[in-house]
């Protein structure tokens, strides 16, 4: 059985992020952003020319995965509901259900999750990654909740300074 771990960037610099990889045995990146870019200094090591170089150097795989990011339109919906609750994209805790149903709709329902659990490597880990801290509040753990409940893949929740977390296991 795989074993998939979710990591988001805010919250870690470079060194925390790349020793948290290590920490999970993780071999493979699987990267979900729509633009592989964060805004800020604080988090310019995780922009995609940055983040690949990094992870080159640490000995980690990197795949972008375009086709499980949210559309713009998707991303400016749950910007809509951020906005009526007030709260930030960086302090969000969760998805609004209109973005889950849309988002499982109209990406999820659409992709071969089949090829993305054929790469996972058998020995160590991979990885899904985004920007969010929480997983609850980013579409990667509705790309993990998926992969667990259609290949059995064991999920873990990656969160910066915290223990990893089971969220998921093999149904």
């Amino acid at each position: 059985m795989s074993t998939l771990v979710t990591i988001g960037v805010y919250g870690f610099d470079a060194d925390s992020f790349l020793q948290r990889l290590r920490r999970a045995d993780v071999h493979l990146l699987l990267d979900v952003r729509q633009r592989r870019g964060v805004r800020g200094p604080e988090y310019c090591w995780a922009n995609s020319l940055r983040l690949q170089a990094a992870l080159a150097a640490a000995g980690i795989a990197y795949a972008h995965h375009p086709e499980l990011a949210p559309t713009t339109e998707l991303r400016h919906l749950q910007y809509a509901e951020d906005a009526r609750q007030r709260v930030g994209k960086r302090s969000r805790r969760e998805l609004a259900a209109a973005y889950i149903h849309r988002y499982t709709r109209e990406i999820l329902d659409h992709v071969d999750l089949a090829a993305i659990a054929a790469v996972l490597p058998n020995h160590g880990t991979a990885a899904l990654l985004c920007v969010e801290r929480d997983p609850e509040a980013c579409h990667r753990s509705l790309i993990a909740q998926r992969l667990t409940a259609l290949h059995h893949v064991t999920v873990e929740h990656v969160r910066p300074a915290e223990t990893i977390t089971r969220a998921t296991q093999r149904q």
